[in-house]
This record gives C-alpha cells, sequence and structure tokens, in this order.
C-alpha cells in the first residue's frame, strides 16, 4: 500500500525518537537522567486535581466546541492581569498548545505557503507545517548571539510573495532565549510592511530571569489585527498531561473561521477543562517560587557547562532550555552512546540532540538541548556525569 508523501515527509520528533535506546538502557538496569523532554517534576496545583475529583455531573457530556464558558472567562482575566483584554469570542480552547499552532497555520495558509520561524525552533513547528503542506523559512539564529535575531534586513531577505507569518516561541523553545523589546517591535513592523501574521507561541511567559522584561506580541496595538497567541497550562502550572491549550485573537474574521476546526474536532476534554478553570485562579506567588526554582537549575546547568573544554552556549535567559554547541561528530551518536555504552557507576543522561529544531541543512549536528528540569541534586549529578562522558566520547572533536 501507498502512503501520502505529507506523513511520509514527516520527520520524527527528535525529542521522542531515541526513547526506545532510553528504555534498552533503563531494561539493563541503568538509571537515565531525562535532561531531553520539557516534563517539569514541578507539583500541579491541587486545585486541579480536587476540581476534577470534586466533578459530580451524571453524564459526562460534550463540552462547547470553542470551550467551556468558564475557562474562555478564567483566561480572558489572565490576559487581564498583563494588560491585553480579549472578548469572549476572542478566545478558543484547543487541545494543547499544539492544536493551537496547527489550527493558526491551517487558518492562514495555503499548501505551498511559507512561515518564517526563527532557528532553532520547537520542532513541531515543523512537523505541523509539512502536514498541511506549508513550508518553514528559516530565519537562522546562533549560538554565540544567545540565539538573538539578526537583522531586519536579513529577515526581509527570506520574505517572498509567498510568506504568510512569522511563528515563534517567546521565550524560545529550544534556545532559552527572551527576545527584547526592540526585537518584538522589529517582527511588528515587518508584519505591518509585509502584510503578515505573527504566531507568538508564549507558553513560557512566566519563566524569565535576570530581571528582563517580557513583552508580549499582544500588547502592540498596532498589530492587533494579525496577532495570533498561542498558550497553554502544561508548562505554566505543570500540567502537562492535561491538554489544555488556547488560542487568543483580536483579529474576529480569524477567530470565526479557526472555531469551524474547533467545531470539526467537536471539543476538548470535558474533565480537564473544569481542572483547568481553576489553574487559572492560582496565586502569582506560586510563579514567584517557580521561578525561583528554575532559576537554581538554570545556574547550575549552565555553570557545569561553563567548565567542560570545547562547550559553547550562552546564558539561557527564560524558559527551562538551553542549546549548548558540544564538541563531538554528531550529537545524535553522542545520545545514543551516552544510553547505549556509557555509564558512570549505572548512571547516564539523555539529551535532545539538536539538529532537528533547525530548518536548514546540516545545522545544529553538533548541539543538543538540555531541559533543566531535574530537582539540583540530579541535576548536579547528570551535569557531572555528562562531563566525564564528553572527556570520554571516543569522536569528540578536541
Amino acid at each position: 500500500m501507498i502512503l501520502s508523501k505529507r506523513i511520509t515527509a514527516m520527520q520524527e520528533s527528535p525529542i521522542r525518537k531515541l526513547v526506545p535506546f532510553a528504555q534498552a538502557a533503563k531494561a539493563q538496569g541503568k538509571k537515565v537522567y531525562h535532561l531531553n523532554i520539557g516534563q517539569p517534576d514541578i507539583e500541579t496545583p491541587s486545585s486541579f486535581m480536587e476540581a476534577v475529583k470534586n466533578f459530580d455531573e451524571k453524564v459526562l457530556s460534550y463540552a462547547l466546541s470553542q470551550g467551556s464558558p468558564e475557562l474562555i472567562d478564567g483566561i480572558r482575566q489572565y490576559y487581564a492581569k498583563h494588560g491585553m483584554n480579549f472578548e469572549n469570542d476572542e478566545i478558543l480552547i484547543t487541545n494543547g498548545g499544539s492544536e493551537a499552532i496547527l489550527f493558526a497555520i491551517i487558518a492562514i495558509a495555503d499548501p505551498g505557503d511559507e512561515i518564517l520561524v526563527p532557528e532553532p525552533f520547537y520542532t513541531n513547528y515543523n512537523g505541523f507545517s509539512s502536514a498541511v503542506n506549508v513550508n518553514v523559512s528559516p530565519i537562522t539564529c546562533k549560538a554565540e548571539d544567545g540565539f538573538h535575531l539578526p537583522s531586519k534586513k536579513a529577515i526581509e531577505e527570506v520574505i517572498n510573495t509567498k510568506t504568510k507569518a512569522i511563528l515563534l516561541s517567546n521565550p524560545g523553545n529550544p534556545t532559552g532565549v527572551v527576545y527584547t523589546k526592540e526585537e518584538i517591535q522589529m517582527l511588528a513592523q515587518l508584519a505591518k510592511e509585509y502584510n503578515l501574521f505573527i504566531i507568538a507561541d508564549e507558553v513560557y511567559r512566566e519563566f524569565v530571569y535576570d530581571g528582563l522584561e517580557f513583552t508580549s506580541f499582544g500588547e502592540i496595538k498596532e498589530i492587533e489585527d494579525r496577532v495570533i497567541i498561542v498558550d497553554s497550562i502544561s508548562k505554566r502550572y505543570s500540567a502537562c498531561g492535561a491538554r489544555i491549550g488556547s488560542i487568543a485573537s483580536k483579529n474576529k474574521e480569524l477567530m470565526k473561521q479557526i472555531l469551524k476546526l474547533c467545531q470539526g474536532r467537536l471539543c476538548v476534554p470535558t474533565l480537564e477543562q473544569v481542572g483547568a478553570v481553576e489553574l487559572y485562579k492560582t496565586s502569582d506567588t506560586y510563579f514567584n517560587a517557580v521561578n525561583q526554582e528554575y532559576d537554581k537549575r538554570r545556574k547550575i546547568v549552565y555553570e557545569a557547562l561553563q567548565t567542560m573544554p570545547g562547550v559553547l552556549c550562552k546564558k539561557p535567559t527564560g524558559a527551562f532550555y538551553v542549546v549548548a554547541k558540544l564538541p563531538v561528530d554528531d550529537a545524535e551518536k553522542f545520545v545514543v552512546w551516552l544510553l547505549s555504552e556509557f555509564d558512570v557507576n549505572g548512571e547516564t543522561v539523555m539529551m535532545a540532540p539538536a539538529e532537528g529544531f533547525y530548518a536548514t541543512p546540516g545545522l545544529g549536528k553538533d548541539e543538543a538541548r538540555i531541559a533543566y528540569i531535574l530537582n539540583e541534586d540530579d541535576l548536579t549529578k547528570a551535569m557531572e556525569i555528562l562531563k566525564i562522558a564528553l572527556e570520554k566520547y571516543p569522536n569528540k572533536t578536541i
């Protein structure tokens, strides 16, 4: 039987495709420190579980396609605290931020169109785009520059008549970059000049360090008709398994059209929405404590990387990731070696090879994303193991 070109051309997840090697390592009795996936170990606020336990309807019914009114209202209040005012019909609930990204791409781009994305980027941007025959056009950012954006002129050089939008995460996954207000304004100006949408993936907005200021595209009045904000409870409230995301936009015609997609998949799970309503009532003290915890972990990882010969990375300032250049021939081969052939007293580490986070062939081959989502003791141990591994790896480049 012949499968579609869409599915065969779609890349595997660079984050998840090496999981079988980790499973095999564990079957051999190894302990694996997982630095490969953004699964926080922070406790989910208990209000989510309590709301689900207290759900007392006799029938578990379909929810509204656009999402429960209570959850939409909770998200409206959340944005209002951040200076953004949305009406009820300007927010849609989705099955995680992933569905929000997919729906946004479907709504604004036709097959053969292009979307600009700063690379390295969240790998599913490429997966979702290719699944609907939309092409990712990369804006290459460099580790040496802390993965900040290149000049406006450099970005203009990759814009053409097929370009429909700029898609980016801020703070950045996988890089941990926090774009400056000037960078955000530059992209806003490009959106106006070239009639582009901006799909702003802002799921890590609470995770900003070193006293930096986070600037949302939703704060820029003059482009509000072309901004699509993608959001999620997964990382903000450490509720990845709930799969609750959202799309917010002041462009009512766009939202009316995306609602068709929401109707087509019927609804987002009812119980998860019940729990999410309570999450959006969480006190700011929760975020303060979580932010401080991630900041400590960030420093452990960054400072450890600075002691490893041949490793290059700038200090990440947001989210809970860092991309590091490693002194290895191939980061994916290195990760497989870590899991298959290496251990320190029965322990090893797993990271995400970064090549799959790029659209430009050949880039990221010697880079890996590290997610600092483990507790301080485990992170310290994992960094010690990584340092030894880099010294012993047979195909190191220094």
